[in-house]
């Protein structure tokens, strides 16, 4: 089988990729430092897929446990890359630690892969790379601006790094996936969305909210020049998520891509009100919760959402869940953390 490395494998977004990777006759080799995840999640892609990931625990900021790995891996043939630290409104108030860990560690694995010969790349990246765009919805054409946080800046510096790789080594090919908010969980309800300590995105708060492990859902500002005044997001499930990797993986490896550096948006097409995730998650789960307004969060922006044309053509894939769906297989994983 084709072995694939996936960087932060054990992670929320890693770990569903991973069971789509060996749903699709893959094999997945996982490192991870655990910073943001746990062991035990190899047990759960287990339990799913029939098949456990080899892992190792590293941290791409460690260069020769890096190298000493690839040196010993020399069989893989392209990685897909999720490892980083990614609250936006930590990174505002911690920058330095997301420069480190982010930019600094992105370098490193691109050293590593360049020693090791490794020259596919799929690379985790986020729409925040538009910051405040004039123009909604965003595609792939619109004009990449400075992010409104430490965050959205690391993605967009990584961007900018491996073009420069691609553009030097024209046998290197990478493959950006801009994500819009990911949420939702497994339909088996065996992963999911599990962050540390309290949750930076709103469908998680929701369910810790609504189980009573939170108090009231803050929502942070209903002031902005929106329909309802609250912030608009696209919304896509994390399983379609997963599954644009997998179509990107293979669009590198059979060649089908018509530039060494390509980029994607990952989204539904469709923009979410805060209140109307709100509504949508009391009716289909038939749950009332409490919420009250806060003042705008550092960072967060009014409104974004996505054309999803070019990756429907290019990659051949589409999201398939809407946000019921989201807010349905996201309850039914809280659920099973009681």
């Amino acid at each position: 089988m084709t072995k694939i490395l996936v960087t932060g494998g054990t992670g929320y977004i890693g770990s569903h990729t991973v069971v789509e990777l060996q749903a699709a006759g893959f094999e997945c080799v996982i490192i991870d430092n655990l910073s943001n995840s746990k062991l035990e999640t190899l047990d759960l892609i287990e339990k799913i897929s029939g098949q456990r990931p080899l892992f190792v625990r590293l941290d791409l900021r460690h260069k020769k446990e890096l190298a000493d790995f690839l040196e010993e891996n020399q069989d893989i043939v392209a990685v897909i890359h999720f490892a980083g630290a990614k609250s936006v409104g930590e990174s505002v108030t911690n920058p330095l630690k997301y420069y480190e860990n982010n930019v600094g560690a992105s370098v490193n694995l691109l050293q590593a892969l360049q020693a090791a010969g490794v020259k596919n790349l799929i690379f985790s990246s986020t729409a925040a790379v538009y910051g405040e765009a004039e123009k909604i919805p965003v595609d792939e054409t619109t004009p990449i601006q400075k992010p409104s946080s430490p965050y959205g800046n690391t993605k967009k510096m990584i961007e900018e790094i491996i073009y420069d790789v691609c553009v030097a080594d024209e046998d290197f090919q990478a493959i950006a996936l801009r994500y819009f908010n990911v949420a939702g969980a497994h339909e088996s309800a065996l992963i999911g969305e599990l962050p540390s300590g309290i949750p930076a995105n709103l469908v998680p708060f929701i369910t810790q909210s609504a189980i009573g492990k939170l108090p009231p859902i803050k929502v942070f500002g209903n002031d902005y020049p929106t329909t309802d005044g609250y912030g608009v997001r696209d919304y896509i499930h994390v399983v379609d998520l997963a599954r644009a990797h997998v179509a990107a993986l293979r669009r590198l490896l059979e060649k089908e891509n018509e530039m060494n550096w390509e980029f994607y948006n990952l989204g539904t097409g469709r923009g979410n009100s805060v209140k109307e995730v709100i509504d949508a998650f009391e009716k289909v789960n038939d749950v009332k919760l409490a919420y009250e307004i806060a003042e705008r969060r550092p960072g967060d922006i009014a409104e974004i959402f996505t054309k999803t044309d070019l990756a429907n053509e290019k990659l051949q894939w589409q999201a398939e869940r809407n946000l019921e769906d989201i807010l349905k297989s996201a309850w039914k994983w809280e659920k099973t953390l009681r």
